[in-house]
């Protein structure tokens, strides 16, 4: 049973057509959301912008990034830069609001044996610790 009649050249002239397509909308998105990513521009100026993408979609991307393809390079890099130092500054303070940092297996030695002293932890289960902390050690 036949639906329609599409030879493989239709089949790839379409395929080619879709990826142009979501090429065009991901384009158009990335280039929307520099526009409004980008403080320093007026609010005017962004109206213009995006009044021009609708009106001329392929003219006003191409001129878009001509214009301002280096700036929304350099806004991507410092937003990325900016989201590693807050990620790194929230896993320093997890990691230091958690107790102290893991040191060296003696410095781990030193804190169970503090811990056995003080009554927190019995004898048995300071055995077990050192015994992992040592096997951890050693390999």
């Amino acid at each position: 049973m036949v639906f329609a009649d599409v030879d493989l050249g239709d089949l790839i002239l379409t395929a080619i057509w879709v990826f142009f397509l979501i090429l065009f909308i991901w384009l158009f998105i990335a280039i929307v959301s520099d526009l409004f990513r980008d403080h320093e521009l007026s609010g005017g100026a962004k109206a213009l912008w995006v009044v021009g993408l609708i009106l001329f979609p392929l003219i006003g991307s191409l001129v878009y990034l001509i214009v301002r393809g280096a700036g929304m390079a350099q806004r991507e890099a410092a937003r990325e830069h900016r989201s590693r130092q807050q990620f790194e500054s929230y896993v320093r303070d997890v990691a230091g609001s958690s107790g102290p940092a893991p040191g060296t297996p003696v410095d781990d030695l030193t804190r169970l044996a503090e811990l056995r002293s003080n009554g927190i932890i019995t004898e048995a289960e300071f055995d077990v610790m050192k015994a992992r902390l040592t096997g951890a050690a050693s390999g």
